[in-house]
């Protein structure tokens, strides 16, 4: 195979990769694959230049979520959480997301990052009532009862009664085991 070849092929491999697929530089997204507008609605060529901030529901999500990729990403090559994420249209999506630094000592250099919608069916066995499903998912990801309670516009009073409900219907001892065995259900 030749050069010209072997260009063509890494491009259509890129461009037709089965998740949303986005070179960042600095959080600022330098190409997109054609999959992030069945992902986000966004066309790719609508996205480059922007910052990744305008996937995100919030300012908090987009802070949060970015100080602890960074962390995770100087310790391994490959970087996986579960977050909420915002289409085109305005809807907020729970998604995975995948990210990788070309340079780990700075990994907003530059840094590949794939996303795919999670099925959310409410209709699954969970204990768990949907709003308490929503504070969890941002549990996982680290945000404190204030920070939750910001972005999904209740007291952290609210959100405490919805963390003491979850830790008694999992039947866990505190806070860090009911992320672990939330972390746990997520990966099954």
């Amino acid at each position: 195979m030749n050069q010209g070849e072997a260009a063509y092929f890494e491009q259509l491999a890129f461009q037709n990769a089965p998740d949303a697929t986005l070179v960042l530089k600095e959080r600022k997204i330098l190409a997109a694959n054609i999959r992030v507008k069945a992902v986000f609605g966004w066309a790719p060529q609508d996205l480059v230049g922007q910052s990744i901030r305008i996937l995100y529901p919030g300012q908090t999500d987009y802070e949060v979520i970015g100080a602890r990729a960074r962390r995770a990403m100087h310790e391994s090559p490959v970087y996986r959480d579960e977050r909420f994420m915002r289409r085109k249209n305005g809807q907020v999506v729970w998604m995975e997301g995948r990210g990788t630094a070309l340079d780990r000592n700075d990994p907003q250099k530059l840094a590949i990052w794939t996303y795919r919608p999670i099925d959310t069916d409410e209709s699954d066995s969970s204990p768990l009532t949907p709003a308490e499903k929503r504070v969890a998912r941002y549990l996982v990801n680290g945000f404190t009862s204030k920070e939750i309670a910001l972005t999904i516009g209740c007291s952290p009073r609210t959100v405490e009664v919805h963390r003491a409900n979850m830790i008694r219907k999992m039947k866990v001892r505190n806070s860090f085991e009911l992320v672990s065995r939330l972390l746990a259900a997520s990966e099954k």
